[in-house]
């Protein structure tokens, strides 16, 4: 069943019309009732490509949110074969909201690491929303360190509202582990690529993206914050969400011109979550593009390139 947004309403009600006529022809055949559904979907495609073709930050933000967008096992599912996953920090335990393991990409072996949100309730309550404890940043660590070691390439998959800020996970360090994240990702030797696939969220996605090609998908966000924690600090009202959405600058076509993210990848039309398989074949194919201009590159290479690029953020501005 398909979960329409908030902008969405008049597309569901059309589209919902022409549900109820089909099920009215299927309980009696003979009435005949396909060139009215017909002009119905013409309609409701004519819409949804009018929602879709000037979106506002906000929108962006509840698109790259949507319930049904492909997530992180989805993706590795798709896109990898023999996926193993690597489980735990060595030192605490294993969080759920962090996966990761060996695999091949196209025949390539790799380490992919990314955050998962989970599609159900319980699998969003064991998944914590995404949202990672100190030690899932620990066992990103690991696997980094364990790529580094055997020459294989990172890719990083970042959908994330940000860090898990509870109680424990502070008292557990969780600044520390981002940091050590971050840092980690600037030493390793071998190609780093990364592809913000729904939410980037402030230093809990950094510590994933801090790479030599980062990627976002069309209707992506990626940001310092929330719009909902931006205004909630800034305006004292979470309300005012649509305004603090605008100033930040979050979607993938203004991080584009800021030099922020190296590439977007377009998808369908309606979003990720409508074609799900189209959207993971562009990234696919943007992974793939990635990892082919970082090839035959040194690890001393490497390691200067993805420094130089995060020390030259700031340059490239909105205005430039």
């Amino acid at each position: 069943m398909t979960q329409y947004l908030e902008f969405e309403k008049p597309l569901a009600e059309i589209e919902g019309k022409a549900e109820e006529l089909r099920a009215l022809a299927r309980q009696n055949e003979e009435m005949d009732v396909a060139e009215e559904a017909a002009g119905l979907d013409a309609k409701a495609e004519a819409l949804l490509a009018d929602l879709y073709s000037n979106l506002t930050p906000w929108r962006k933000c509840q698109v790259a949110r949507h319930p049904d967008r492909p997530h992180c096992i989805d993706y590795i599912n798709a896109l990898f074969t023999d996926y193993t996953a690597l489980a735990g920090d060595r030192n605490f335990a294993d969080d759920h909201a962090v996966m990761g393991g060996l695999a091949r990409f196209n025949d390539r072996p790799v380490v992919v690491i990314g955050h998962e949100k989970g599609n159900d309730t319980k699998s969003r309550i064991e998944r914590n929303f995404g949202m990672a404890r100190p030690e899932g940043y620990r066992k990103a660590i690991r696997l980094m360190d364990l790529a580094d070691r055997f020459g294989l390439p990172v890719i990083t998959l970042v959908d994330t509202p940000g860090a898990y800020p509870g109680k424990g996970a502070e008292e557990r360090g969780q600044s520390e582990a981002i940091a050590r994240s971050t840092e980690k990702c600037l030493q390793i030797g071998v190609p780093l690529v990364s592809v913000v696939i729904g939410e980037g969220g402030s230093g809990g996605a950094v510590a994933f993206a801090t790479a030599n090609k980062l990627a976002m998908l069309e209707h992506s966000v990626y940001s310092v914050i929330s719009p909902e924690g931006c205004a909630s600090i800034l305006w004292k009202d979470a309300e005012k969400m649509r305004e603090a959405a605008e100033a930040l600058r979050l979607t993938a076509q203004d991080l584009k011109q800021l030099g922020v993210t190296d590439r977007i990848i377009p998808e369908a039309q309606g979003g990720a979550h409508r074609h799900p398989d189209a959207t993971m074949a562009s990234v696919s194919s943007a992974i793939e593009a990635m990892l082919s201009e970082l090839d035959g590159k040194d690890a001393a290479t490497l390691i200067a390139d993805r420094r130089n690029k995060f020390l030259a953020l700031g340059q490239t501005g909105l205005a430039a």
